[in-house]
């Protein structure tokens, strides 16, 4: 790493980690309900009598965690997936991941199979369970075409798969009974209610395992950005540095989906905005994408759980509505 951009690696990355930690600090202490933080951590107060303690530790704090952890996922996917089909427009939805993970949600909940499992709801399980078949499909058929990926056949087959399978999860919900059809439907809108702290812990080793990757994979993005045979020429081993980017990226987007449904926009608003301030070294985009996309994660979620209280909208909604317009002003600038 030059020194140039170690320096700005060290400068900048501390103030975004400082924004994401703000972020999750802050964030439990506001809701339409008053706590106060000084009864929430006295002891002294039994805990059943307790309700600040509860409000925070229960009711605010794991769905800031899974928000911090979701959006830094969906986030750092957004870079690589861009870099690695060299499309700026690329999301972490964009491979068909997404839609294999609601898939496998939609079926558990249609079929009335919510059942715990070690602690855990059956859902987020199948959904990452759909989230591997849709990542191995479109892997294989894009390995197919030649010794590496084809980036051409890994855009087109995802973008396939995902239609085809959101034409399975519209026939589900047509045969499923109005209770599950309007439990699918809320899932699909994202959701951060996570309930407790076992979603969380489960989802955390596959996405510290991609972040990993990631990190390892920063200055083999930055060449793979320019093509292949660029990549190739100045060393870079371009099937193995494709397989971990696709692989790792895929894998942070199941986990992340199976912990808070399909949330858009995260993947494609955060990387751009990123750039925007600190440039296109993805040794720094990454980190810095990760932070930005965990506190801007919380901030919609709190938008989502106050801005109507005491009724919540859907995270995704929210997501949405500031992503629509974004991803158009994006598609016209780079048209």
């Amino acid at each position: 790493m030059t020194p140039p951009v170690r320096l700005r690696l060290w400068t900048v990355l501390p103030l975004f980690a400082a924004g994401a930690l703000a972020a999750v600090l802050l964030a439990p202490t506001v809701g339409s309900t008053p706590i106060s933080l000084a009864r929430a951590f006295d002891r002294a107060v039994p805990w059943a009598e307790n309700v600040d303690a509860q409000i925070f530790f229960v009711a605010r704090l794991p769905r800031v965690l899974a928000a911090a952890l979701v959006g830094a996922a969906l986030a750092a996917s957004g870079v690589v997936l861009q870099a690695l089909l060299r499309n700026p427009l690329a999301t972490p939805f964009t491979l068909g991941v997404s839609s294999g993970a609601a898939l496998g949600a939609m079926l558990v909940i249609a079929a009335g199979l919510d059942m715990g499992t070690l602690g855990l709801s059956s859902v987020p399980l199948a959904s990452f369970a759909g989230s591997l078949v849709a990542t191995a499909i479109v892997y294989w058929l894009a390995r197919s075409q030649r010794r590496g990926l084809s980036t051409n056949v890994l855009l087109l087959a995802g973008v396939t798969l995902n239609s085809f399978f959101s034409a399975l999860i519209l026939f589900v919900q047509y045969l499923a009974d109005l209770t599950q059809a309007f439990r699918t439907v809320r899932w699909l809108m994202g959701d951060l209610d996570v309930g407790g702290y076992g979603a969380i812990v489960a989802a955390l080793p596959l996405m510290v395992l991609s972040f990993a990757t990631f990190a390892v994979l920063a200055r083999s993005l930055n060449l793979l950005s320019l093509g292949a045979d660029a990549a190739a020429a100045r060393g870079v081993d371009v099937v193995r540095a494709e397989r971990l980017a696709f692989l790792s990226a895929s894998l942070a987007t199941g986990a992340a989906v199976s912990l808070a449904g399909p949330i858009g926009f995260i993947g494609i608003i955060v990387p751009h905005l990123v750039r925007l301030l600190v440039g296109a070294d993805h040794r720094v985009v990454l980190p810095a994408s990760a932070c930005f996309g965990a506190a801007f994660l919380i901030g919609c979620d709190l938008v989502a759980r106050t801005a109507l209280a005491p009724l919540e909208i859907p995270v995704g909604i929210v997501t949405a509505m500031i992503g629509g317009p974004f991803f158009l002003w994006q598609l016209v600038r780079h048209s």
